[in-house]
């Protein structure tokens, strides 16, 4: 079972439509990933975090 390990939120807003400024509320969700780290346990991460983990792993 993976653990979530983010601390990130959803992103909330408010959406403008139309030309009278009627405003609905909008949420737009993480995308969340279950990644194996090298010690083998699962976690559940954003790809934005993901990205940044195997970009420094190439760096080092």
């Amino acid at each position: 079972m993976a653990v979530n390990v983010t601390n990130r939120k959803p992103n909330n807003k408010k959406r403008i439509r139309s030309h009278a400024r009627n405003t609905t509320n909008s949420t737009q969700n993480l995308n969340l990933q279950v990644f194996r780290k090298k010690d083998g346990t699962k976690v559940r991460i954003s790809t934005k975090e993901k990205r940044t983990l195997l970009k420094n792993e190439k760096a080092a």
